[in-house]
């Protein structure tokens, strides 16, 4: 094969690849969509008298026996058939034929409200997950981080261009690093740069880093980022900077002088302004809305757990924070 034909040869072979994507989304999303009517055949079928107990067994047997090579239709998987038609009686929704049915049925066991698996649903296709890593973003509760950061967004943040709810998280779970209990700002910083992938899926995939101690010259005097990224959708720059104690006022000081550096020396004209995430240890959500309350900055505390939360730990805390805004528009009512 010579140089000159090769481009030719691979356009051809870009044509091969995408066809038998197209092939592959195409079939998914028609096995989904048979999985749905089987359930929903066996569910109205059920509701009468037509069918007794035994029936579900009795056609995975039928299938069977007239259909020995073919596989996935047994006892159990006719039931979360059944279950996946009760779940979503509408098959409707786009998203749900772009997942394929592995996904379905880890949202379906794990998930208890519709809002979760609706969440789930779009960040699966969205992120592209695969089911490994929908597992593990199940396990570490991103739908509870999600709501908690959602709902404690600073006023200040919600006035940005750029729709900042749903990005960031109220907690981000770095398990994956296998730090000590007693660690230096150096060791985290180091292991996050080490596990960048696994960091990565925690933030979310529009986040593309840019580099470690990431240099910012203001006069003659050097300043260092210690991480900076760019998220694709909301079109800004986000630096992190890590403290391993508890959350302080004075941490928003040095954060913010980074970011008025990078929206006059690095930010393009048609970027957003830059956001601050400030990752602590620990943090006061009461020292935090004093801290924040006069910010012009949009700037995110979180704080990062080397260990999975307890979901029922995040759903605790998720009420909690609720009951304490109803608590305190009860007092400025009266």
């Amino acid at each position: 094969m010579t140089d000159k034909l090769q481009p030719q040869f691979t356009e051809i072979l870009d044509l091969i690849r995408t066809a038998q994507n197209y092939v592959i989304a195409t079939s998914n999303q028609e096995l989904i969509k048979l999985y749905w009517s089987i359930g929903k055949y066996i569910s109205e079928r059920l509701k009468t008298t037509e069918w007794g107990q035994k029936a579900i067994e009795q056609l995975a047997a039928f299938i069977q026996t007239q259909e020995p090579g073919i596989k996935g239709f047994e006892k159990r998987n006719l039931e979360r058939m059944r279950q996946f038609y009760e779940t979503y009686p509408e098959i409707a929704s786009a998203l749900r034929t772009q997942l394929n049915w592995t996904h379905h049925r880890i949202i379906m066991s794990r998930c208890k409200t519709e809002a979760e698996r609706l969440f789930y649903i779009q960040l699966t296709a969205t992120e592209r997950y695969t089911t490994r890593e929908l597992e593990r973003q199940i396990n570490s509760g991103i739908f509870e981080r999600t709501l908690l950061a959602d709902a404690k967004l600073p006023v200040a943040n919600q006035s940005q261009p750029q729709k900042l709810a749903g990005v960031f998280r109220d907690s981000y779970i770095l398990d994956f690093l296998n730090l000590p209990p007693s660690h230096s700002e150096n060791d985290l910083k180091t292991s996050l740069i080490l596990c960048l992938k696994d960091f990565i899926l925690e933030l979310g995939r529009d986040f593309s880093f840019m580099g470690q101690e990431y240099r910012l010259q203001v006069g003659n005097t050097d300043f260092f980022i210690d991480l900076l990224f760019y998220h694709r959708e909301l079109q800004s720059l986000v630096a992190f900077e890590l403290k391993i104690d508890k959350f302080k006022p004075e941490h928003l000081g040095q954060l913010e002088f980074y970011l008025e550096a990078l929206d006059r020396d690095v930010k393009k004209t048609h970027e957003n302004p830059s956001i601050g995430v400030l990752l602590c240890r620990d943090k006061d959500d009461e020292v935090i809305e004093y801290a924040l309350s006069r910010s012009l900055s949009p700037t995110i505390v979180a704080e990062y757990e080397i260990k999975l939360i307890p979901k029922e730990t995040l759903r605790r805390k998720l009420n909690e924070f609720y009951e304490l805004l109803a608590a305190k528009e009860d007092i400025s009512q009266h």
